[in-house]
C-alpha cells in the first residue's frame, strides 16, 4: 500500500483523536478500533483481537488486559494524564501470564503517548515513546499492528547502546592487560573510567569533563596517567580543590576510588576509550547488564560483547517479582489506613536481600529498583490517604540493603558499580514520578561504600547475612563436570560439608539447600537452576527437601530455554517458608529456542518436580522390578577406535572369517529416532568375555585398538596418576581417583561393555530399545546381533505384551514425570523410571 495512504490513515486518526476526552472507561474501545483502522484494519475485532481479555491474578481471581491481539500486542489504556511509568508492571504481570502465545509487544496509552514494550528485550524503559500526534511521521514504531507484520523501528534500544559501550571499554581493559599491565590494577582503573563517564553524562561531574580529560591525553597535551589519576583522586577527596581543572569535582568516596592507581594508556587506547566516551550516551546504558557483557568480553581474542548473551530482565523478574515485588504488591493494594501505610514503607526501609552467587549485580539491580518502586507507590498512596499539604516521610530504601556473596573478585567490583549506578537511576525516577510531593530525595553523593555488603568468597563455606529474601542464579555446572573444573580436594571438601546432599546432585542444588536452612518463617527465596533441579539426585538434594522442611513452593518454571551465557534449559523456583494461601503459578517453555512457546497452569499446591501432572516425586523402587534383569544401559566403548565403518568392518571379516566373532552391527540412539526400521551404519569391536591373549587370537581388530586405544588409555592414566599425586601430597588420606587406570589395566575392552546385558540379550531372539534421550515416543524390535550403544535403554523382553506395555502412554507418561532431562529432551534412568514404573 503507498506510504501516502498511510500516512493520511494516520493524520485521519490524529484528526478523531483530538476529539477524546481521553476517559479509560468510555472512549478505549473505540480508541483502539480506530487506531486498528489506521493500520489497515476493517477493525481489532476483523484483525483477530479480543478486548477485556481475562488474566489470572496472583493469589486468585481475574484481572482485564484492555487489548489483547496474539501473538502481535497487548495494549493497556489509562486515562488522560495519567503516568505511564506507573503501570509498567501491571502490563509486564499480564504479559507474564498471556501464554501460550504470549505477544512480542505491550503498549501502554494514556490517550496522550504510546509506550512500546519488548520485554524480551528491556524491562525498565520502553523501546520507544510515541505521542499520537507523531503518527503520521512515526508510525513505523508501531509496525507490528500492520496486516502484514513488519519489523518496529525503535529509537530507544539501550541493549544496543550498552552493547556498544561494553565493547568498548572491555577493548581498552584486554589491550592494557595484554601489554603486561597487572589485571587487578587494570580492572579498578578501566571501573573507575566507566564511573567516570557514567558521571559526566549524568552531570554529577561537568557534562563531557572525563572526555575533554581523554581527548586532551591523545592531543598530548597532558599524560593519561596524570589527567585521570588527578580526576580520580578528587572524586576520592572530600574537601573540594581550592582551585585549577578539578576544583568543580564532588566527593564520590563509595570505595571505588579508594586506591588510585593510574595507568598510562598508549595511542589505541586512548582512541578507544575517548571514542566510548564521546560516542555512547552512558545516562542511557543499561547498568544491569553492562557488567554482564563486559565481564563476557574478557580474555576473549575476538571482542564479543556486541553478541554475547545476557540474563533478560524478564527471566530475573520471574524471580524478583514473585519473592519479593508480589507480597509487598497485595500489602499496598489492601491497605486503607496511613498508619498501614506507613507501617510498610518502614518495612520496605528495612528489607535486606542477599544473592549469594551475585556476578556482577544484575539481580541485585532489580531487586533494588523494585524495592524503590514499591516505596514510590506506597508513598503515593499514602499522598492521597493524606490532608493535603501533609509532609510525607523520606524515600529510604537504600542500596546498603542488597548484600552479595560472589567468588570472582573482579565480579565484586562490578556489582559494587552497578548497585551504585542503580541509586542514581531510581533518584531520577523517583523524582519524576513524585517530583510534585515535596518529597525529601537521598542524594547521589557521596556514594555509598559496600565494601560490607558486596563480599569475596565461596557462599557454600562463607556464613550467609541475615536477610529477608535470598534471590540469584548460582553456578550452572552439572555433577559430571564438577570434579574436573573444582578438582577432587573441593569436591571432598563439598561433601563433607553438605553430607546428605546426594553425590549426583547438581552443584546448585547447594545453594538451594543453604537458601531454605538461611529463611526464617514466612521468609522467601527465588533461585535459578538447572533444570535437572526437579529430578532425580538432584530433586531429592533440594526441592524435595524445601517441600519436607516447611517449604510451599509459589511460583516456579518447570523448564525454559535460558536467556543467559549458558547453553543450558533451566528451572525456576520461588519459595516461602511456610504456608502460602492461593492457588500458585506453574509455567514451562515448549522447545528448545528462546522464542519456543509457553503454557502455564494455576495449581493448588507445586510439587517438588515442578510438573502440573500427579505427583509422583516420591515413588518407591519395586523389589520385582529391580530384581527382574531386564532393564539395562547399552555400551559404551570410551574410544572411536573400538568402531569401524562399513568398509573397514569389511574388509576385516573378509580377511579372515573369525573375526566375526569380535565384530558387531552398532547402533546409536540417533539412528534408531532417524531411520526405520534402524539400519546400524558402524560396527564394534568387542573382544569380552576375553583376557588380552584371547583377544590377540583375532589379529587384526587386536592390531587396530593395539594402535589406536592403548596410547590415548596410557596418557590418561598417566595424567590421572599426576592429578592423584597433588592430592595426596596436600592430603594423605585422601581417595585418589582409579577410573583411567582401571581402563588402561583393560585397555583392550570397551570401557563399559555391559556383559551382563550381553549375556541376557543374546539368549533372547530380540529386544527392545528407545533411545536414552529423545522427545519422541520411540520403541523398536533388534535382532540380538545387534548391539547397542550407550544411547539406547535396553529392555530384555522378545514377546508382543512386554512391547506394549513399554510403548504405551502410560509408560511414556511415566518417563516424563520420572526421568531425568538434557536441555529440552528426556532422558531414561533405568533406577527412577523403570525401577519404579507400576508394571500392569
Amino acid at each position: 500500500m503507498p506510504q501516502t495512504e498511510t500516512a493520511q490513515r494516520m493524520e485521519d486518526f490524529v484528526a478523531y483523536w483530538r476529539t477524546l476526552k481521553g476517559d479509560e472507561k468510555g472512549e478505549s474501545q473505540v480508541f483502539l478500533d480506530r487506531l486498528f483502522q489506521a493500520f489497515g484494519h476493517a477493525g481489532y475485532k476483523e484483525a483477530g483481537a479480543e478486548l477485556e481479555y481475562r488474566v489470572a491474578k496472583q493469589g486468585g481471581g481475574k484481572k482485564f488486559a484492555d487489548l489483547l491481539w496474539r501473538p502481535r500486542v497487548l495494549i493497556e489504556m489509562k486515562k488522560r494524564g495519567e503516568k505511564l511509568a506507573n503501570h509498567y508492571q501491571q502490563a509486564f504481570d499480564y504479559w507474564l501470564k498471556l501464554v501460550p502465545d504470549r505477544p512480542r509487544y505491550a503498549v501502554l496509552c494514556n490517550f496522550d503517548e504510546l509506550w512500546v514494550y519488548d520485554f524480551n528485550q528491556q524491562l525498565d524503559e520502553p523501546m520507544d515513546r510515541l505521542r499520537i500526534e507523531e503518527l503520521p511521521e512515526r508510525y513505523t514504531v508501531l509496525n507490528f499492528m500492520f496486516e502484514q507484520e513488519r519489523a518496529p523501528l525503535f529509537g530507544n534500544n539501550r541493549v544496543d547502546v550498552t552493547r556498544e559501550a561494553a565493547d568498548s571499554v572491555a577493548k581498552v581493559l584486554n589491550s592494557v592487560i595484554a601489554r603486561g599491565e597487572d589485571r587487578a590494577r587494570a580492572q579498578r582503573f578501566l571501573l573507575q573510567c566507566v564511573m567516570a563517564m557514567f558521571a559526566e553524562d549524568f552531570e554529577l561531574i561537568p557534562r563531557g569533563f572525563f572526555t575533554e580529560l581523554a581527548d586532551d591525553a591523545r592531543a598530548g597535551r597532558g599524560s593519561s596517567f596524570d589527567l585521570f589519576g588527578g580526576l580520580f583522586r578528587q572524586m576520592n577527596t572530600s574537601e573540594r580543590a581550592r582551585g585549577g581543572r578539578f576544583a568543580p569535582i564532588p566527593y564520590f568516596n563509595g570505595g571505588l576510588f579508594r586506591a588510585v592507581d593510574p595507568i598510562e594508556l598508549n595511542r589505541d587506547e586512548l582512541y578507544l576509550l575517548h571514542k566510548a566516551a564521546l560516542e555512547n550516551n552512558w545516562a542511557r546504558i543499561q547498568p544491569q547488564i553492562f557488567g554482564v557483557l563486559f565481564q563476557s568480553s574478557m580474555d576473549k581474542k575476538e571482542q564479543h560483547a556486541k553478541g554475547a548473551h545476557y540474563t533478560s530482565e524478564a527471566d530475573i523478574m520471574r524471580v524478583v517479582l514473585p519473592t519479593i515485588v508480589t507480597p509487598f504488591q497485595r500489602q499496598i493494594e489492601a491497605a486503607t489506613t496511613q498508619k498501614e501505610l506507613r507501617a510498610i514503607l518502614d518495612e520496605l526501609a528495612s528489607f535486606q536481600v542477599l544473592d549469594p552467587a551475585c556476578g556482577s549485580g544484575n539481580f541485585l539491580y532489580v531487586a533494588y529498583r523494585e524495592l524503590r518502586r514499591l516505596e514510590a507507590r506506597a508513598l503515593l498512596r499514602l499522598r492521597d490517604l493524606s490532608a493535603p499539604g501533609t509532609a510525607l516521610p523520606p524515600a529510604r530504601v537504600s542500596i546498603r540493603q542488597m548484600h552479595g556473596l560472589e567468588y570472582d573478585p573482579f565480579g565484586v567490583e562490578l556489582a559494587k558499580v552497578t548497585l551504585t549506578l542503580a541509586k542514581e537511576l531510581a533518584i531520577r525516577e523517583m523524582h519524576d514520578l513524585l517530583g510534585n510531593t515535596g518529597l525529601d530525595f537521598d542524594q547521589p553523593l557521596p556514594l555509598d561504600n559496600l565494601d560490607d555488603r558486596i563480599v569475596q568468597g565461596d557462599a557454600l563455606f562463607t556464613p550467609w547475612p541475615r536477610v529477608d529474601a535470598i534471590v540469584g542464579n548460582p553456578p550452572f555446572q552439572s555433577k559430571n563436570k564438577l570434579q574436573r573444573e573444582m578438582g577432587a580436594a573441593y569436591v571432598k571438601k563439598l561433601r563433607a560439608h553438605y553430607p546428605d546432599v546426594p553425590g549426583r546432585a547438581d552443584y546448585c542444588v547447594y545453594w538451594i539447600r543453604k537458601a531454605h536452612d538461611q529463611l526464617g518463617s514466612g521468609q522467601r527465596a527465588g533461585l535459578v537452576g538447572t533444570n535437572t533441579i526437579r529430578q532425580n539426585d538432584s530433586r531429592v538434594g533440594g526441592l524435595d527437601y524445601v517441600v519436607q522442611h516447611g517449604g510451599t513452593i509459589t511460583d516456579a518454571v518447570g523448564t525454559q530455554v535460558w536467556s543467559g551465557d549458558a547453553a543450558v534449559h533451566v528451572s525456576i523456583v520461588n519459595w516461602v517458608k511456610g504456608p502460602a494461601e492461593g492457588p500458585k503459578h506453574l509455567a514451562w517453555q515448549v522447545g528448545d529456542h528462546r522464542t519456543s512457546p509457553w503454557q502455564s497452569t494455576e495449581l493448588p499446591v507445586i510439587n517438588s518436580a515442578l510438573s502440573a501432572g500427579t505427583d509422583v516425586t516420591q515413588a518407591q523402587k519395586l523389589r520385582v522390578n529391580m530384581n527382574s534383569g531386564a532393564c539395562y544401559q547399552g555400551q559404551t566403548h570410551g574410544h572411536k577406535g573400538f568402531l569401524l565403518d562399513g568398509l573397514e568392518a569389511g574388509q576385516m571379516l573378509s580377511a579372515e572369517r573369525k573375526n566375526a566373532e569380535v565384530i558387531f552391527p552398532y547402533l546409536t540412539g540417533d539412528e534408531l529416532l532417524r531411520t526405520s526400521p534402524p539400519h546400524p551404519t558402524r560396527y564394534v569391536i568387542d573382544f569380552q568375555p576375553r583376557d588380552v591373549f584371547g583377544a590377540r587370537a583375532y589379529k587384526l581388530p587386536f592390531a587396530r585398538i593395539e594402535r589406536e586405544v592403548l596410547p590415548t588409555r596410557q596418557a590418561a592414566a598417566a595424567e590421572e596418576e599426576a592429578r592423584n599425586a597433588e592430592v595426596l601430597a596436600a592430603n594423605p588420606k585422601a581417595k585418589t581417583n582409579k577410573h583411567h587406570r582401571n581402563f588402561l589395566n583393560q585397555w583392550w575392552a570397551l570401557s563399559y561393555g555391559r556383559s551382563e546385558m550381553i549375556e541376557k540379550i543374546s539368549s533372547l531372539s530380540r529386544y527392545i530399545v528407545c533411545s536414552r534421550v529423545t522427545k519422541r515416543q520411540v520403541f523398536e524390535f533388534l535382532d540380538n546381533g545387534i548391539r547397542p550403544s550407550d544411547g539406547l535403554q535396553i529392555f530384555a523382553f522378545e514377546d508382543d505384551y512386554s512391547f506394549g506395555v513399554i510403548q504405551s502412554s502410560v509408560h511414556w507418561q511415566w518417563l516424563i514425570a520420572r526421568g531425568g532431562t538434557l536441555t529440552a529432551r528426556l532422558m531414561y534412568t533405568s533406577d527412577t523410571v523403570f525401577d519404579t514404573f507400576p508394571w500392569p
